[in-house]
């Protein structure tokens, strides 16, 4: 690429996945604006699904009334970076998607079949269809959602300190019990058999436990700005 041409670098997709409380949000958040991408959080996007069953009484210990209703709400995701948005059905449900009730039900509800193909589609069509490129979080986007991103991060850390920012976000949480149900997750969805929680072969290992927020988006910018320069 010659010199003076990067703002006119070609799109790059950035998959970051991992399990809870490595810091994907804010990481992915923060590389989005600071490189000029747009950004996708998966996950909100399942606890939005989840919220909808919740609301609408749909029986969540069974899998075929989850997939039965999986293709009837509609959900809208915003990308930009600053201010991302979600909705279902026109609510705006960035408050309530974070409820204890929703996190509880979300691995239950994703790991339904006809739920991931349905929110796969949805992720896959923003992501081709973001004209600067994106940073796209979740647990299954390196393997499975984008397997041709550009560039693919696994961040991790250990139980302890994933518990330790889990129940800082979560005010008043108590950090063993935080501790407890993230491993629990990590179980659940790591198990699970449709687009388990996974590390793709070609993808980065970025282990936060001893990292700064600061110092993570710092290394994700570098592994980004090199993959763009590569190009």
């Amino acid at each position: 690429m010659e010199n003076g041409a990067a703002p006119t670098a070609k799109p790059v997709i950035v998959a970051i996945d991992g399990p809870s409380g490595t810091g994907k949000s804010s990481t992915s958040k923060a590389v989005a604006a600071q490189l000029g991408l747009s950004y996708l959080d998966t996950g909100a996007q399942y606890r939005a699904i989840t919220w909808w069953m919740v609301d609408n009484g749909i029986d969540l210990a069974d899998p075929v009334a989850i997939a039965d209703v999986a293709g009837k709400p509609e959900i809208i995701s915003g990308t930009d970076p600053s201010a991302p948005t979600i909705t279902v059905d026109g609510v705006d449900v960035a408050g309530p998607i974070r409820t204890q009730e929703v996190t509880s039900k979300v691995s239950a509800v994703s790991a339904v079949p006809e739920v991931r193909a349905r929110i796969t589609e949805l992720q896959r069509t923003l992501a081709t269809g973001a004209e600067k490129g994106i940073v796209v979080e979740g647990r299954d986007i390196g393997t499975t959602v984008l397997p041709d991103a550009d560039l693919k991060i696994f961040l991790t850390a250990s139980a302890e300190a994933r518990a330790a920012r889990r129940s800082g976000e979560l005010k008043g949480a108590d950090v063993q019990a935080t501790r407890e149900a993230l491993i629990k997750r990590d179980a659940a969805d790591s198990s699970r058999k449709t687009s388990p929680l996974a590390k793709a072969g070609d993808a980065v290992e970025v282990d936060t436990t001893e990292l700064t927020l600061a110092q993570v988006i710092e290394c994700v910018v570098t592994l980004v700005e090199e993959k763009r320069a590569g190009k």
